[in-house]
């Protein structure tokens, strides 16, 4: 997938469905919602929060509804793009005639009443539990200093990555393996990362 540099570069580029992304941008421009680049896709923000994005793909353009969840959907034309998505719900469009503009607009002026209200999922944070191995070893060759300047996300990859061995040989082979990369200060996942 390409990666748009600006949001003019997006709407002029070829893609399979651009002219209903154009449309609904009009709609957008419409409104109070500030337009900006975000995961290298149209993102439109009130005071910092995202509350609307579009997406070009191949069969159809997505209105992305940030806390779509909230709204009240009388058309039921929101969908969740999977069963673990919670807040974001999004509107699917084949075709410019399939577009109600006077309808989308009440669901966007809707999504706009809820960013201003503070309406959105709240992020429950995941407890971040250490298995005893991993926390034995990092005591042993004194590396809970090195493991303690990782941000969460890494300390969990290194605990998940322990965790989910399923023999206890296995467990002591990613100790080995993992043992260096803490001590150099390297995250599990780092040479992917680049």
């Amino acid at each position: 997938m390409y990666k748009f540099k600006s949001v003019d570069e997006f709407y002029n580029s070829d893609l399979n469905t651009i002219e209903i992304a154009r449309a609904l941008r009009q709609l957008l421009l419409e409104t109070e919602l500030k337009e900006e680049l975000k995961w290298a896709a149209p993102c439109y923000t009130y005071n910092g929060k995202h509350v609307v994005g579009i997406g070009c793909f191949k069969e159809h353009c997505a209105l992305w509804f940030h806390q779509g969840v909230f709204l009240a959907d009388k058309s039921k034309a929101l969908i969740a793009a999977s069963d673990s998505t919670r807040g974001l719900r999004q509107w699917r469009f084949s075709s410019k005639e399939e577009m109600n503009e006077e309808l989308i607009m009440s669901y966007i002026l809707e999504a706009i009443e809820n960013a201003k209200k503070g309406k959105e999922i709240e992020v429950k944070e995941k407890v971040l539990i250490i298995p005893d191995e991993l926390n034995e070893a990092l005591d042993d060759h004194g590396l809970q200093a090195n493991f303690e300047a990782f941000t969460k996300s890494k300390k969990r990859e290194f605990a998940e990555y322990i965790e989910t061995a399923k023999q206890e040989k296995t467990k002591l082979n990613r100790l080995d393996k993992i043992l260096p990369l803490i001590k150099d200060g390297v995250g599990l996942n780092d040479k992917y990362r680049k």
